[in-house]
């Protein structure tokens, strides 16, 4: 029992190997990448070449077969160093599932070897008229002879254009709704694939938010990775295994605020004495520390869940995601307010990483949604 809540020796080397490699080779270009608005080469190709990019492929598809947990390690220690970083695995992630979950193997041995060795894999649900209520998808996907016919468009697509795989989900029937839906793989070479202009972001700067259009993009049926019908279940699914992957980033830029605002308390002197010796700023401090191991232990509880497909996998989702981002926010603006004037430049990191957390707040299902997922998933005890 005194080992309950400690985690394996495997992960504990992992996290510590992830932090390595994140300090030497991701840290040092974060401030550039946000200032830039630039996509964070240096860490793609560092997560590459120590297999990260993708590590939760299985093994059979050549990646490190990574389970939830481990995945959820990488992506807290990468969010540590850099928010817009930490999304390269986490959307990797998000992107493949819908293969992983409904795909056959024929399809996932021609597509994930190819997401390991670099390309990309984005997800593309919401639309312009369709964000938290993504049923009301207006892209339509349409079938001829053997095939189909995809025309519409996906708005606010993480790492839209640096991607070169999307799993895309369509109205195949919109007399009969969300049973109407159906998912699909599609490539960024493929005729009738374009990309709008960049958003210009309030954080996560260095990684690109795109529309995604499709102009009569034509699928052969071995692109259909869910039956006729079945997209929004397989996106629903999919959405309750990556939203961990969410907490975790969440909880890795709480993290890195508090690690540089604590070591600025005892760095900083005001009134003859370094600031930590201050009651309200030791108070601030712990509060910051509680809520970051409370959220953290949320979050791997619910990495074994999606491991193990437990039955209560959606409320935990649901609750690691909303409270991870809620209480990085706050970790975060303490952070700021705990370096001063100093927090509020860009001197230092933190107020990056506020700006960062505040979108994982609102990815993946706003915290508002979070919450009707949760009441209508309440544990029965």
């Amino acid at each position: 029992m005194e080992n309950l809540f400690d985690l394996p020796s495997e992960y504990k080397e992992l996290r510590a190997s992830v932090r390595a490699l994140s300090e030497k080779e991701i840290a040092p270009h974060a401030q550039a990448v946000d200032e830039d608005h630039r996509f964070p080469q240096e860490a793609k190709v560092a997560l590459i070449k120590n297999g990260l990019y993708a590590a939760h492929v299985p093994t059979e598809f050549g990646g490190d077969g990574a389970d939830a947990l481990a995945t959820v390690l990488i992506i807290e220690e990468v969010a540590r160093a850099c928010g817009s970083s930490s999304l390269i695995p986490a959307v990797n992630k998000l992107g493949s599932m819908p293969l992983i979950l409904g795909g056959n193997e024929e399809q996932k041995k021609r597509w994930l070897p190819r997401l390991v060795k670099g390309e990309g894999f984005s997800y593309c649900l919401s639309e312009s008229e369709a964000g938290s209520d993504a049923s009301a998808m207006r892209t339509k996907v349409e079938r001829t002879g053997d095939g189909w016919v995809l025309n519409g468009s996906k708005k606010w697509i993480t790492n839209a254009g640096e991607s070169e795989l999307y799993s895309v989900v369509a109205q195949s029937d919109p007399s009969i709704g969300t049973k109407g839906i159906t998912a699909f793989i599609v490539e960024k070479s493929d005729p009738g694939v374009s990309f709008g202009a960049p958003e210009k972001k309030m954080g996560m700067r260095g990684s690109p938010t795109r529309e995604v259009y499709f102009d009569n993009v034509q699928l052969s049926d071995d692109r259909r990775i869910s039956e006729v019908g079945q997209g929004f279940a397989l996106a629903m699914n999919t959405l309750d295994h990556t939203r961990i992957t969410i907490a975790a980033q969440a909880i890795g830029l709480a993290q890195g605020a508090f690690d540089v605002a604590t070591k600025y308390a005892h760095e900083r002197h005001q009134f003859g004495k370094p600031i930590f010796d201050f009651q309200a700023i030791q108070f601030m401090l712990a509060d910051m520390a509680m809520n970051i191991e409370a959220a953290r232990l949320l979050t791997y509880s619910a990495a074994i869940k999606s491991e193990n497909n437990e039955r209560d996998l959606r409320f935990f989702s649901a609750a690691s995601k909303c409270f991870a981002s809620d209480i990085a926010m706050k970790v975060t603006q303490d952070a700021i307010q705990v370096l001063g004037g100093y927090g509020y430049v860009t001197d230092y990191p933190v107020e990056r990483m506020m700006r960062d957390t505040k979108l994982t707040q609102i990815y993946e299902g706003t915290n508002q949604i979070q919450r009707i997922v949760m009441a209508r998933n309440l544990p029965n005890g």
